[in-house]
Protein backbone atom coordinates (compact mmCIF):
# COMPACT_ATOMS: atom_id res chain seq x y z
CA UNK A 1 0.00 0.00 0.00
CA UNK A 2 1.20 3.37 -0.91
CA UNK A 3 1.55 6.24 1.61
CA UNK A 4 1.11 9.83 0.59
CA UNK A 5 1.54 13.13 2.19
CA UNK A 6 2.34 16.64 1.85
CA UNK A 7 4.05 19.60 3.82
CA UNK A 8 5.27 22.64 4.05
CA UNK A 9 8.17 23.63 4.44
CA UNK A 10 9.62 27.07 5.61
CA UNK A 11 12.16 30.23 5.13
CA UNK A 12 13.96 31.44 7.79
CA UNK A 13 15.69 34.96 8.36
CA UNK A 14 18.75 36.24 10.05
CA UNK A 15 18.00 38.91 12.36
CA UNK A 16 21.78 39.16 13.19
CA UNK A 17 24.55 36.72 12.30
CA UNK A 18 27.77 36.94 13.80
CA UNK A 19 30.95 35.36 12.31
CA UNK A 20 34.23 34.62 14.31
CA UNK A 21 37.03 32.48 13.63
CA UNK A 22 37.61 29.11 12.09
CA UNK A 23 37.18 25.93 13.77
CA UNK A 24 39.26 23.02 13.17
CA UNK A 25 36.43 20.87 10.88
CA UNK A 26 36.57 24.21 8.42
CA UNK A 27 33.71 25.66 9.16
CA UNK A 28 33.01 28.88 11.41
CA UNK A 29 31.86 29.88 14.61
CA UNK A 30 28.86 31.67 14.34
CA UNK A 31 26.17 33.50 16.85
CA UNK A 32 23.13 34.60 15.08
CA UNK A 33 19.42 34.73 15.93
CA UNK A 34 16.95 33.02 13.30
CA UNK A 35 13.57 33.21 13.04
CA UNK A 36 11.08 31.02 10.53
CA UNK A 37 9.10 33.09 8.46
CA UNK A 38 5.42 32.09 6.36
CA UNK A 39 7.32 31.56 2.92
CA UNK A 40 7.23 28.21 2.27
CA UNK A 41 8.24 25.58 0.16
CA UNK A 42 5.35 22.69 -0.93
CA UNK A 43 6.79 18.69 -0.50
CA UNK A 44 5.18 16.05 -1.54
CA UNK A 45 6.14 12.71 -0.52
CA UNK A 46 4.97 8.94 -1.57
CA UNK A 47 6.10 5.80 0.27
CA UNK A 48 5.94 2.86 -1.72
CA UNK A 49 7.36 -0.49 -2.46
CA UNK A 50 10.53 -0.96 -3.70
CA UNK A 51 13.99 0.55 -2.84
CA UNK A 52 15.88 4.21 -3.26
CA UNK A 53 14.87 7.45 -2.99
CA UNK A 54 13.73 10.28 -6.23
CA UNK A 55 13.55 13.62 -6.39
CA UNK A 56 12.31 15.88 -8.50
CA UNK A 57 11.73 19.72 -8.82
CA UNK A 58 10.23 21.93 -11.91
CA UNK A 59 12.99 24.40 -10.77
CA UNK A 60 16.52 23.09 -12.95
CA UNK A 61 18.38 25.17 -10.37
CA UNK A 62 17.22 22.09 -7.73
CA UNK A 63 19.37 18.93 -8.00
CA UNK A 64 17.00 16.14 -8.67
CA UNK A 65 19.53 13.74 -7.76
CA UNK A 66 21.20 12.49 -4.62
CA UNK A 67 23.11 15.46 -4.08
CA UNK A 68 19.46 17.37 -3.05
CA UNK A 69 19.88 17.82 0.67
CA UNK A 70 15.93 16.50 0.77
CA UNK A 71 17.07 13.06 -1.06
CA UNK A 72 20.20 12.77 1.62
CA UNK A 73 17.41 13.35 4.42
CA UNK A 74 15.34 10.44 3.37
CA UNK A 75 18.17 8.28 2.71
CA UNK A 76 18.94 8.99 6.40
CA UNK A 77 15.65 7.86 7.79
CA UNK A 78 16.05 5.08 5.51
CA UNK A 79 19.43 4.00 6.86
CA UNK A 80 18.38 4.45 10.36
CA UNK A 81 15.38 2.41 10.68
CA UNK A 82 16.53 -0.22 8.22
CA UNK A 83 13.08 -0.18 6.40
CA UNK A 84 13.14 -0.93 2.78
CA UNK A 85 10.93 1.08 0.73
CA UNK A 86 11.13 3.14 -2.54
CA UNK A 87 10.47 7.26 -1.32
CA UNK A 88 9.74 9.32 -4.16
CA UNK A 89 9.75 13.42 -2.82
CA UNK A 90 8.15 16.25 -5.38
CA UNK A 91 9.30 19.46 -4.36
CA UNK A 92 7.25 22.80 -5.33
CA UNK A 93 9.35 25.32 -5.13
CA UNK A 94 8.38 29.26 -3.48
CA UNK A 95 11.83 30.25 -1.75
CA UNK A 96 14.26 31.39 -3.87
CA UNK A 97 17.20 28.96 -4.79
CA UNK A 98 20.86 30.08 -3.13
CA UNK A 99 18.80 33.15 -1.76
CA UNK A 100 20.32 33.16 2.05
CA UNK A 101 17.07 31.79 3.51
CA UNK A 102 17.56 28.39 4.24
CA UNK A 103 15.19 26.47 1.54
CA UNK A 104 17.32 23.42 0.67
CA UNK A 105 18.00 22.82 5.00
CA UNK A 106 14.48 23.29 5.43
CA UNK A 107 13.48 20.88 2.47
CA UNK A 108 15.65 18.66 4.58
CA UNK A 109 14.18 19.17 8.27
CA UNK A 110 10.73 18.56 6.38
CA UNK A 111 11.47 14.96 5.02
CA UNK A 112 12.93 14.05 7.74
CA UNK A 113 10.09 15.18 10.44
CA UNK A 114 7.73 13.87 7.56
CA UNK A 115 8.72 10.16 7.23
CA UNK A 116 9.56 9.88 10.91
CA UNK A 117 5.45 9.96 11.06
CA UNK A 118 4.90 8.11 7.88
CA UNK A 119 7.17 4.91 8.66
CA UNK A 120 6.64 5.88 12.68
CA UNK A 121 10.24 5.33 13.22
CA UNK A 122 9.66 7.06 16.29
CA UNK A 123 12.35 9.57 16.79
CA UNK A 124 12.44 12.36 19.38
CA UNK A 125 13.26 15.76 17.77
CA UNK A 126 16.39 15.29 19.49
CA UNK A 127 17.40 12.39 17.29
CA UNK A 128 16.12 14.05 13.99
CA UNK A 129 18.04 17.02 14.92
CA UNK A 130 21.24 14.83 15.19
CA UNK A 131 20.53 13.62 11.92
CA UNK A 132 19.71 16.42 10.78
CA UNK A 133 23.36 18.07 11.67
CA UNK A 134 25.36 15.42 9.57
CA UNK A 135 22.78 17.00 6.29
CA UNK A 136 23.81 20.35 6.72
CA UNK A 137 24.47 23.47 9.70
CA UNK A 138 20.54 24.75 9.23
CA UNK A 139 18.44 21.59 9.69
CA UNK A 140 18.11 21.44 12.79
CA UNK A 141 17.15 24.41 13.59
CA UNK A 142 14.05 24.17 11.24
CA UNK A 143 13.33 21.03 12.85
CA UNK A 144 13.04 23.14 16.00
CA UNK A 145 10.34 24.92 14.93
CA UNK A 146 11.13 28.18 17.08
CA UNK A 147 13.23 31.12 16.89
CA UNK A 148 16.56 30.47 18.24
CA UNK A 149 19.81 31.57 18.34
CA UNK A 150 22.26 29.34 16.83
CA UNK A 151 25.59 28.81 18.19
CA UNK A 152 28.97 26.70 17.00
CA UNK A 153 28.41 25.73 13.22
CA UNK A 154 24.45 26.78 13.59
CA UNK A 155 23.85 23.44 14.87
CA UNK A 156 23.67 24.56 19.03
CA UNK A 157 20.35 26.29 19.21
CA UNK A 158 18.42 28.10 22.20
CA UNK A 159 15.03 29.12 22.02
CA UNK A 160 14.07 32.54 22.05
CA UNK A 161 10.42 34.74 21.78
CA UNK A 162 10.45 35.34 18.32
CA UNK A 163 10.16 38.42 17.55
CA UNK A 164 6.61 40.34 16.46
CA UNK A 165 7.42 41.51 13.10
CA UNK A 166 6.68 41.57 9.47
CA UNK A 167 9.15 41.36 6.52
CA UNK A 168 9.35 42.42 3.17
CA UNK A 169 11.83 40.05 1.26
CA UNK A 170 13.85 41.36 -1.79
CA UNK A 171 15.50 38.59 -3.85
CA UNK A 172 17.46 40.20 -6.88
CA UNK A 173 17.14 37.03 -9.42
CA UNK A 174 20.97 35.62 -8.68
CA UNK A 175 22.44 33.07 -6.32
CA UNK A 176 24.97 33.69 -3.98
CA UNK A 177 27.24 30.65 -3.18
CA UNK A 178 27.39 30.21 1.20
CA UNK A 179 30.98 28.40 0.86
CA UNK A 180 32.17 31.44 -1.06
CA UNK A 181 30.97 33.98 1.25
CA UNK A 182 32.63 31.89 4.17
CA UNK A 183 35.74 31.88 2.33
CA UNK A 184 35.69 35.64 1.69
CA UNK A 185 35.08 36.63 5.33
CA UNK A 186 38.41 38.16 6.12
CA UNK A 187 38.94 36.91 9.33
CA UNK A 188 40.47 39.75 10.88
CA UNK A 189 37.11 41.59 11.53
CA UNK A 190 36.27 38.48 13.88
CA UNK A 191 34.64 39.82 16.84
CA UNK A 192 33.82 38.45 20.34
CA UNK A 193 31.01 36.65 20.96
CA UNK A 194 28.42 39.05 23.19
CA UNK A 195 24.81 37.47 22.07
CA UNK A 196 25.11 35.72 25.76
CA UNK A 197 24.24 39.42 26.85
CA UNK A 198 20.89 38.66 24.94
CA UNK A 199 17.70 38.01 26.75
CA UNK A 200 15.16 35.58 25.96
CA UNK A 201 13.13 37.82 24.14
CA UNK A 202 16.34 39.74 22.29
CA UNK A 203 13.82 42.07 20.62
CA UNK A 204 11.52 43.00 23.18
CA UNK A 205 10.56 46.82 23.95
CA UNK A 206 13.16 47.99 21.94
CA UNK A 207 12.42 51.36 20.14
CA UNK A 208 13.36 51.39 16.32
CA UNK A 209 17.00 52.66 16.85
CA UNK A 210 17.76 50.00 18.97
CA UNK A 211 16.31 47.40 16.73
CA UNK A 212 18.28 48.99 13.75
CA UNK A 213 21.67 48.48 16.23
CA UNK A 214 21.03 44.87 16.35
CA UNK A 215 20.47 44.16 12.85
CA UNK A 216 24.23 43.34 12.01
CA UNK A 217 24.94 40.68 9.28
CA UNK A 218 29.11 40.18 9.17
CA UNK A 219 28.73 38.49 5.73
CA UNK A 220 26.76 41.21 4.57
CA UNK A 221 29.58 43.61 3.16
CA UNK A 222 31.61 40.52 1.22
CA UNK A 223 28.58 40.34 -0.28
CA UNK A 224 27.65 43.70 -1.07
CA UNK A 225 31.44 44.19 -1.93
CA UNK A 226 30.59 41.51 -5.02
CA UNK A 227 26.95 42.68 -6.07
CA UNK A 228 26.63 46.42 -4.65
CA UNK A 229 22.79 45.79 -5.89
CA UNK A 230 21.83 44.72 -2.80
CA UNK A 231 23.09 47.54 -0.65
CA UNK A 232 20.64 49.40 -2.73
CA UNK A 233 17.46 47.04 -2.37
CA UNK A 234 18.50 47.87 1.16
CA UNK A 235 17.99 51.35 0.76
CA UNK A 236 15.32 50.88 -1.00
CA UNK A 237 12.93 48.77 1.99
CA UNK A 238 14.52 51.82 4.62
CA UNK A 239 12.48 54.43 2.33
CA UNK A 240 9.66 52.36 2.19
CA UNK A 241 9.55 52.82 5.81
CA UNK A 242 11.32 49.80 6.97
CA UNK A 243 12.48 50.15 10.25
CA UNK A 244 15.50 48.58 9.71
CA UNK A 245 16.99 46.30 6.40
CA UNK A 246 19.32 43.71 6.43
CA UNK A 247 20.91 40.86 4.16
CA UNK A 248 20.04 37.36 5.27
CA UNK A 249 22.39 34.70 5.89
CA UNK A 250 25.31 34.37 2.67
CA UNK A 251 22.57 36.56 0.42
CA UNK A 252 21.90 38.00 -1.50
CA UNK A 253 17.72 38.34 0.10
CA UNK A 254 17.18 41.88 1.73
CA UNK A 255 14.34 41.63 3.96
CA UNK A 256 12.99 44.87 5.64
CA UNK A 257 11.21 44.65 9.58
CA UNK A 258 8.09 46.41 10.29
CA UNK A 259 6.19 46.42 13.09
CA UNK A 260 2.32 47.28 11.65
CA UNK A 261 0.87 44.45 9.06
CA UNK A 262 -0.90 47.61 7.39
CA UNK A 263 2.29 49.58 7.40
CA UNK A 264 4.25 46.42 5.52
CA UNK A 265 1.41 45.55 3.12
CA UNK A 266 1.36 49.20 2.10
CA UNK A 267 5.18 49.05 1.55
CA UNK A 268 4.51 46.21 0.15
CA UNK A 269 2.69 47.41 -2.91
CA UNK A 270 4.60 50.17 -3.74
CA UNK A 271 7.42 48.24 -3.65
CA UNK A 272 6.34 45.61 -6.20
CA UNK A 273 5.24 47.80 -8.48
CA UNK A 274 8.58 49.90 -8.72
CA UNK A 275 11.13 47.06 -8.58
CA UNK A 276 12.78 45.51 -11.53
CA UNK A 277 10.89 43.27 -12.93
CA UNK A 278 13.47 40.29 -12.25
CA UNK A 279 13.48 40.74 -8.60
CA UNK A 280 11.12 38.50 -6.33
CA UNK A 281 9.32 40.38 -3.39
CA UNK A 282 7.39 38.92 -0.72
CA UNK A 283 5.67 40.05 2.51
CA UNK A 284 6.19 37.58 5.17
CA UNK A 285 5.21 37.24 9.00
CA UNK A 286 7.63 35.90 11.19
CA UNK A 287 6.67 32.89 13.30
Amino acid sequence: MNLFNSFFSPAKVNLFLRVFNKRPDGYHEISSLMQPISLYDEISIVVKDGEGVSISCADSRVPDDSTNLAAMAAQAILDATGVRKRIVIAIRKHIPVGAGLGGGSSNAAAVLMALNGMLEAGFDDAALMNMGAKLGSDVPFFILKSAAIARGRGEELEKVEPPDYRYILINPGFEVSTAWAYRNFDLTNAKEDNTLLYSKKPFDGLDDAAVRGLLVNDLESITIKRYPEIARLKERLLEAGAIGALMSGSGPTVFGVFRDRQDALGAYERIRGSIARECFVTLADGL
